[in-house]
């Protein structure tokens, strides 16, 4: 039996080894993934475990991608691409991607956050995304996130991921007792939203009174004295460095910076009488991050099958989906396009050589005979708000993953794309529903519509189903990992076969 994740006991454990294989390793993926750098950190060690090469942007790959090699190459540390090639792959051939996002909605410090109020040490946060944020009240909060320190020796500044696996935040409500409207939960989120991290003490409250002083004393700074921007220990809870720099073996003086998230201690769990249900933190989106990479690796294990393959096969998980995803890393820049554009310029041979002549027509080439799998979760049916669902499309949990249709292009998904993924599902005996939102409700959007006119690429947007989407603990189906894998994997092994079969 594999090493079970703590909040599993042995008998939910046998029934998930016997019912659903795959799920044992999602939860443990979700618990290694509290934010997308770490996410994209738990995609790279899959991918390297299974022979997977790293490349770099900052390098010519002529000679580096070959027929029947598998490779990945980030941006940020925040965001990944990975591909492997078929061995009849030729310059011109399509590419067949799933993408999907690593971010989710979340709290981040802000980057002056240390404040006392009532006696009381407070972190200051910054909501990020759309999320369901009276979802965030009263929890057990730890903090991971990626921190830049100075190395003693070199000088360096490198990137390291911590996580602080402990509650050592909590944002605490106001007693019915003294809630004028009892009825209602609302919130101010830059004065209630606070979280609380220790008392204040003695000592802390002279240093802040030195602090507020010194602030406002305004004399001349020597050169040596001047720093651009305050330290990290001015501008945060020292004791909350501590933590960070026991967690990466440095000292507190070696950290020039960090991006730190919260996110919810309580584990990743099975969940349901009959252990139907994962209850769970960002299965929005790492649910389709985890798929993505499974089917691409087992894809790329059938060795007989990527030899005879004429196309390339390729993940891209994109980071600030959340945030509408323009940035450098995310669905809106160049990161996509600048992958595609190099691995479809070179010939795949043993000696690759950089074609000069003609790199935007094999590009245009590929772009036409490529399609992409818009993978973000889906809503599934709500027992309790079945109203607001359109009557006929009810995509519900465990029953297979969904395609999403909007007539306003919300999502990207058309008829021929629904007959492609029909054949693809039936190749690999997934179900699959379908979902439209009703006329007088509006609908979400993903990376899909904005891929699709970047590159010109035929897509269709689908994703598992689940409930209470954007809280900070969600509800998917343990039985609909292992049909998504399916699916990916199904896509990947069958669409240079029939992509030539369906005539637009």
């Amino acid at each position: 039996m594999p090493n079970l994740p703590s909040s599993l006991n042995k008998m939910t454990a046998q029934a998930c080894l016997r019912l659903y294989p795959l799920t044992l390793d999602f939860i443990t993926f979700l618990n290694n993934s509290p934010t997308p750098y770490h996410a994209v950190d738990s995609v790279k060690s899959k991918l390297v475990e299974s022979g997977f090469n790293e490349l770099s942007e900052r390098v010519n790959w002529a000679g580096k991608v070959k027929k029947n090699g598998a490779y990945f190459v980030t941006r940020n540390n925040s965001s990944i691409i990975a591909f492997t090639v078929g061995g009849h792959w030729q310059p011109g051939n399509g590419v067949s991607i799933v993408g999907a996002h690593t971010d989710s909605p979340t709290l981040r410090i802000k980057p002056i956050s240390h404040s006392t109020k009532e006696g009381f040490n407070q972190v200051g946060i910054e909501t990020y995304g759309g999320g369901l944020w009276h979802t965030w009240f009263d929890r057990d909060l730890g903090v991971a996130g990626r921190v830049f320190i100075e190395e003693e020796e070199s000088g360096n500044i490198v990137s390291k991921l911590v996580k602080i696996d402990k509650p050592v935040l909590r944002i605490p409500t106001l007693a019915i007792h003294l809630t004028k409207e009892r009825a209602k939960f609302e919130f101010n989120k830059e004065t209630q939203f606070h979280p609380i991290s220790s008392l204040e003490n003695s000592s802390e409250k002279e240093k802040n009174k030195d602090e507020e002083h010194d602030a406002c004393a305004g004399e001349d700074l020597t050169t040596e004295e001047f720093k651009s921007i305050q330290s990290v220990v001015e501008r945060h809870n020292k004791q909350l460095l501590d933590l960070v720099a026991a967690d990466l073996d440095c000292s507190i003086s070696q950290i020039v910076d960090f991006e730190l998230i919260l996110f919810d201690h309580n584990k990743p769990v099975l969940g349901g009488l009959n252990e139907e249900f994962v209850f769970s933190g960002r299965l929005d989106n790492l649910t389709s991050c985890f798929c993505a990479t499974e089917a691409l690796i087992n894809a790329s294990k059938d060795t007989n099958r990527l030899d005879l393959d004429t196309n390339i096969q390729l993940i891209s998980l994109f980071d600030h989906e959340e945030i509408g995803s323009v940035s450098a890393q995310g669905a809106d820049s160049s990161f996509l396009p600048d992958i595609l554009q190099r691995i479809t310029r070179l010939t795949g041979n043993e000696v690759s050589t950089d074609l000069e002549g003609q790199p935007n027509s094999f590009f245009l080439e590929s772009m036409a005979k490529s399609f992409l799998l818009s993978s973000d979760m889906a809503h599934g049916v709500h027992p309790n708000y079945g109203e607001v669902y359109e009557k006929l499309n009810r995509p519900r949990i465990n029953e297979g993953p969904v395609i999403k249709i909007n007539a306003n292009q919300r999502y990207s998904t058309n008829s021929p794309g629904i007959v492609l993924l029909k054949k693809i599902g039936e190749l690999g005996k997934v179900p699959l529903q379908l979902f439209v939102v009703r006329n007088d409700s509006p609908c979400g959007s993903t990376i899909g519509p904005m891929l699709s006119a970047k590159l010109g690429l035929r897509t269709l947007d689908l994703g598992n189903p689940q409930l209470s989407m954007h809280s900070i603990r969600e509800t998917g189906g343990a039985r609909d990992v292992k049909k998504l894998v399916d699916l990916f994997e199904s896509y990947f092994e069958n669409y240079y076969t029939l992509e030539p079969k369906i005539k637009v």
